[in-house]
């Protein structure tokens, strides 16, 4: 039986980074997701894939028609490393596809009839949508959105910057879920996947350690 290439590439990481990694993805999650639309400013989306990765929600969405690419790797501080960004040209896209792996689309507004944040039910998969703080999300995402969400505010000003409003949002959500008997930890599909990924980011000269992995394994099957 040839071995795996992630029981393979973790004889080139440390005991205490393969440890590491065991501590952090018991504490990732797939339950939740945020998917952020045509945000203009670039640090407000590389604070959202950062406050994502603190609170253990593994895959964050980009929706990214209007101004392109918008994640700067310094604001991140490498938390795009650890987390799943998937980029999208089109709003469409990204909803039909996250129906299409079981998510709810929750739309954050404060100007719906809306679920307050504290009454959320977490039991079903969700995609939290978050639009700029001048527009908001389009009409697009509001009329096909599931549900929708809101934080309640009691000030004058009615909106948050996003990356603000998804801490929120996930610190509250998240920490309500790992109290839950919600079975919201990943798959061990999706466990390997990410311990590979993070394995491979891991290991000097990657390329080579897997071309000689893929060699021995040739060798191993003769």
């Amino acid at each position: 039986m040839t071995m795996t290439l992630l029981d393979y590439l973790q004889n080139f990481i440390t005991e205490e980074r393969k440890q590491r990694f065991l501590e952090i993805i018991s504490q990732r999650t797939n339950h939740f997701t945020v998917a952020m639309e045509d945000v203009f400013q670039m640090h407000n989306t590389s604070a959202v894939v950062r406050t994502c990765e603190v609170f253990g929600v593994q895959q964050a969405h980009s929706i990214e028609g209007r101004y392109g690419k918008r994640l700067d790797e310094k604001i991140a501080m490498g938390a795009q490393k650890w987390v799943d960004v998937f980029r999208y040209d089109d709003t469409q896209k990204c909803i039909d596809i996250l129906r299409e792996k079981g998510y709810q689309i929750v739309a954050t507004t404060p100007h719906k009839d809306a679920y307050l944040l504290n009454d959320f039910d977490i039991s079903k998969k969700s995609a939290f949508f978050f639009g700029t703080e001048k527009e908001g999300l389009s009409e697009k995402v509001l009329a096909q959105a599931d549900t929708y969400l809101k934080i309640p505010m009691v000030g004058f000003t009615e909106s948050l910057n996003i990356s603000v409003a998804v801490a929120i949002v996930l610190q509250q959500l998240t920490d309500k879920l790992r109290r839950s008997n919600i079975k919201w930890q990943l798959t061990d599909e999706e466990r390997y996947s990410v311990l590979e990924q993070w394995t491979k980011i891991s290991v000097r000269n990657v390329n080579d350690v897997i071309k000689r992995y893929n060699e021995l394994n040739a060798k191993a099957e003769k």
